[in-house]
């Protein structure tokens, strides 16, 4: 069993996303799930409308890619999040999200695991698609307007 890489202390606080190790640039994302939701794009005003509607590999209850090592390959539309694509989709990031806020050099809620050092914070305090957000495959695209979420995430 191989250790699990260490990480630099409160290194959100103070090291570029673009400097971050591998490790540190996974260990941003807080589990909600919110980046695996389908949203819809107008294409008149670029507004986007988060669904309640998740991707198919989403796991409802852990709130992580069910396969998330060949997430690209399964769902070709899945949009690898790195340091040099975060500028061009920052925008569609929900306004909670690790990379987004350090991206516009915001700090992190107190209920991410990284400040928290609880996995369970993010659920607890509400952030996350556990318990509401739906499989794509019981709803018909055409149909997720339907399942539009009133509000920011």
């Amino acid at each position: 069993m191989r250790d699990a890489p260490k990480l630099r202390h409160k290194f959100w606080e103070n090291v570029p996303l673009s400097k971050m190790t591998p490790a540190e640039w996974e260990a941003l994302c807080d589990g909600c799930g919110k980046c695996c939701l389908n949203k819809l794009e107008d294409a008149d005003t670029g507004e986007v409308f988060f669904t309640n509607v998740a991707c198919r590999l989403l796991d409802g209850d852990s709130c992580r890619c069910g396969n998330y090592a060949i997430r690209k390959s399964l769902v070709p539309e899945c949009v690898v999040l790195t340091p040099k694509s975060i500028a061009k989709v920052a925008y569609w990031l929900p306004q909670t999200c690790a990379y987004r806020l350090l991206y516009h050099d915001l700090p992190l809620f107190d209920w991410h695991p990284l400040v928290s050092g609880d996995a369970e914070t993010v659920h607890a305090a509400g952030e996350s698609v556990r318990g509401w957000s739906v499989p794509e495959f019981e709803v018909d695209e055409e149909d997720w307007e339907d399942h539009i979420i009133e509000g920011s995430l």
